[in-house]
């Protein structure tokens, strides 16, 4: 069973959302929460397997929440929100969210997502994920692009095959046939890579991938 936290500061969006994931069979909806503050709060309570959580909320916006939540080690957060503006992509992915995807999204896509993040895999909406491409390509209102970080050289030839797969959106199935390998082996070179580049998501890894051009 998936344990989610739902936090979205709008009771009727709330509830439509919980009303949703409670139809599905593996997941559970354990708690609900206004803001931001009370997101960190239930997450520190309960410690929920993942947080879908709304990006603009009172006293404690989704962006620290994430941070917050991430930060500790209590939950994947998969963001959920109306707004596709760059800096609200930009900001949750960095604050280590595991997904991100917009409120118009289908409630079978919904509940996908939050299945494909309970497994420790990366989603962005397709949508989401064209508009980062066409940011990162163009090089519009982002910082210039970042030195490689030192980790970069620990990778194995094979890790770094990982990365570039995970920069161009790729779930650990699609790794795993594009290089000709287990499933369970992409998982492990996405921890140990992770882990060197002293990331929180493998979502992390792939904006990081695509920063660099790999």
């Amino acid at each position: 069973m998936i344990r989610v936290l739902v936090a979205e500061d709008q009771s009727a969006v709330r509830a439509g959302l919980v009303l949703i994931l409670n139809s599905a069979p593996d997941i559970e909806v354990v708690a609900e929460a206004e803001d931001g503050e009370r997101a960190v709060a239930l997450a520190r309570e309960l410690r929920p397997d993942l947080v879908l959580m709304d990006v603009q909320m009172p006293r404690m916006d989704g962006v620290s929440a994430t941070r917050a939540v991430v930060g500790e080690g209590l939950a994947d957060v998969l963001v959920l929100t109306t707004f596709d503006l760059d800096e609200y992509v930009f900001g949750a992915l960095r604050a280590g969210a595991s997904g991100f995807l917009l409120k118009n999204t289908e409630a079978k896509d919904l509940i996908e997502g939050v299945r494909t993040v309970a497994r420790g895999e990366g989603l962005i909406a397709p949508g989401v994920t064209r508009r980062l491409i066409a940011e990162f390509a163009a090089g519009a209102r982002r910082p210039e692009r970042p030195a490689a970080p030192a980790e970069l050289a620990t990778l194995t030839p094979r890790e770094r095959e990982v990365l570039g797969c995970l920069g161009q959106g790729m779930s650990n199935a699609e790794i795993a046939r594009r290089l000709d390998m287990a499933e369970a082996t992409v998982k492990t070179h996405v921890s140990r890579l992770l882990g060197k580049l002293e990331l929180r998501s493998r979502v992390q890894a792939a904006v990081l991938a695509q920063e660099l051009g790999l």
